[in-house]
């Protein structure tokens, strides 16, 4: 039994360059793109900086939406694996790089100029979704077991009273609501004899 391996990369970085985007003989896409990532350190109470650069590789569908999501400066989360090809150039040299082939991409700050030619800087924007206040006694946990688990569950004798003295007072407050307009509309009818 041979022992597991872990080869897993994570990185939060600026893209350095637009991301390039080839297609191999049979077709398949395939973008480049280089990230950079920050570190920072004290050396006897002096603050260092160094940035690191990596090579980023995106394979099919993944390729493509890097290419259409991504440009230069934009500040992005990847996820993936490292690899590291070889080849001999023109001139007989063993050359290496290392890429990391990602897996997951998500865009967290997209950097681009404007038609003006001003940069901004945006975040995707998703629709507003309208989230409403809820006590803990506005969720009935039985009701969403059952209903939406298909879940049954016995109530208590306390739980059966509860929620019929809540329909008694949901009624009543419908009444309350009903006994106006009636008035309203008998006055309505009185006036006009």
């Amino acid at each position: 039994m041979s022992a597991r391996s872990v080869n897993k990369v994570i990185l939060i970085g600026n893209l350095t360059r637009d991301p390039e985007l080839r297609y191999t003989p049979q077709g398949t896409p395939v973008a480049s793109f280089g990230l950079a990532t920050n570190r920072e350190w004290t050396v006897e109470g002096v603050k260092k900086e160094a940035a690191d650069f990596h090579n980023i590789v995106a394979w099919n569908k993944l390729g493509e939406l890097c290419d259409q999501l991504l440009s230069k400066g934009a500040k992005t989360y990847v996820e993936g694996r490292l690899q590291t090809r070889d080849w001999v150039d023109g001139d007989g040299n063993k050359r290496y790089k290392t890429e990391v082939v990602i897996n997951e991409m998500i865009v967290l700050v997209n950097k681009r100029s404007s038609a003006e030619g001003s940069d901004y800087e945006s975040t995707p924007q998703y629709p507003e979704k309208k989230v409403t206040e809820l006590d803990d006694d506005d969720i009935d946990l039985d009701e969403v077991l059952s209903e939406d688990f298909g879940i049954k569950v016995e109530e208590s004798e306390d739980k059966v009273e509860e929620k019929e003295e809540a329909k008694e007072e949901a009624e009543k407050e419908v009444e309350e609501e009903v006994e106006p307009e009636e008035e309203e509309s008998k006055k309505a009818k009185k006036k006009k004899k």
